[in-house]
């Protein structure tokens, strides 16, 4: 279980660097052309991997995908949670 939360934390973390931007020059029209430019992200992907191995419904996996991080962080807290009891 401790595996498992060690990976999305060093998931985000690496993420993080990934997609960190610097640069002196309008850095917030920077950010939102790369939000917008880039399409799918890690978290949607790793959303929809987890969403579609646990629910196997193509319907439950798109909303995960848009969900993103925030799917991923949930599912990671549950499992937790679950592991406990």
């Amino acid at each position: 279980m401790k595996k498992n939360i060690l990976v999305v934390v060093l998931l985000l973390i690496f993420s993080n660097f990934l997609l960190a931007q610097s640069g002196t020059t309008d850095s917030n029209s920077d950010i939102r052309d790369t939000v917008t430019n880039s399409g799918l992200g890690l978290g949607a992907i790793i959303a929809v991997v987890i969403s579609w191995d646990r629910n196997k419904s193509i319907l439950w996996a798109i909303i995960h995908g848009v969900l993103g991080w925030i799917y991923v962080i949930y599912f990671a807290i549950i499992r937790l949670i679950k592991g406990r009891d």
